[in-house]
């Protein structure tokens, strides 16, 4: 990624930052080692000479080459990673989105700018690409596929350019990105946040009341339930099967959590659940929903991933 407009001042090299923060935070789906990828590249970057800074046109070319780079390198160690991992790894959980989870001065259009306005269609891709159930899709793929995934469908990066960032042929880069796609075309569409909404705050108020049954209507009969305590946190180590079974676990959970207050915000974009005791948020839920029933729960328990929701406790 070596083309582009010409510019190297500070201004113009911190403003890609927030641009590069959503790219690795899709690309990882650890908003932690998101900011450290950028942080390397940023570090790459400045450790050039400025005869060498000057003759790249690019800037934020660049340094989204080398931020992909930095990620492919992550997602080729995850694996390694996460089989020392206590129990299910998921994703970590954003307040609202990963524009508004950023400080203000990260903040600004998630797509990439090519001259021209956005198309709203790209807009509701980007949205989309950065749910709980997206993220999870992401993680099923290799580390090339996610890579080329990610910056062509979700950033409509040329695969000429992603083929700098894989260090293989744009042909090559088109195959990666269009198996990445099958996995994804299984995928139904997405219920609206109104309608999702909806269910959400019945989970909540079932859940509030301790009512099985009620819990039982609101989940479709192979809903999988996942949890993620990282061993930090004392959460099944595996997913929960069967809308029976995931409703008398939840009802447990509040019997043997006194004090414990639900709240409905938005997670990753979307409706989610909140819980908070004695001040502090102990889990974040996020939900798929299918035909108006619940059919998958993340519940993320680990503490080092609830860091963001500290802020608004």
């Amino acid at each position: 990624m070596s083309t582009g407009t010409a510019g190297t001042s500070a201004d113009a090299i911190a403003g890609e930052r927030r641009q590069l923060i959503n790219v690795a935070y899709r690309l990882l789906g650890s908003l932690a080692e998101a900011e450290d990828a950028v942080q390397e590249a940023y570090a790459r970057w400045y450790a050039l000479p400025r005869h060498r800074q000057e003759e790249i046109l690019s800037p934020g070319a660049w340094l989204t080459t080398v931020t992909g780079r930095v990620c492919l390198d992550l997602l080729g160690s995850a694996r390694a990673r996460r089989e020392r991992y206590v129990g299910a790894w998921l994703p970590e959980p954003l307040p609202e989105s990963p524009q508004a989870s950023l400080p203000e001065s990260l903040r600004g259009r998630a797509g990439r700018d090519h001259g021209h306005d956005a198309d709203p269609a790209d807009q509701v891709v980007m949205d989309e690409s950065v749910t709980m159930a997206f993220l999870v899709v992401l993680e099923s793929m290799t580390p090339a596929e996610r890579v080329a995934f990610v910056l062509h469908d979700v950033f409509r990066y040329p695969f000429a350019e992603i083929a700098g960032v894989l260090g293989r042929t744009p042909a090559a880069c088109k195959q990666l990105a269009a198996s990445a796609r099958r996995r994804v075309g299984a995928a139904r569409a997405p219920v609206t946040a109104a309608g999702q909404a909806g269910v959400v705050r019945n989970v909540k108020q079932a859940w509030e009341a301790k009512d099985i049954a009620a819990l039982v209507d609101l989940l479709d009969p192979a809903a999988v339930m996942t949890a993620d305590g990282g061993g930090m946190a004392g959460t099944v180590l595996h997913p929960v099967e069967g809308a029976e079974r995931i409703a008398r676990y939840m009802v447990a959970i509040a019997g043997r959590a006194p004090g414990l207050e639900l709240l409905e915000q938005q997670v990753n974009g979307v409706p989610g659940l909140v819980a908070r005791q004695a001040g502090v948020v102990v889990v974040v839920a996020a939900f798929d929903v299918a035909d108006g029933r619940v059919s998958r729960i993340w519940a993320v328990r680990n503490p080092e991933k609830l860091r963001l929701w500290a802020r608004d406790a």
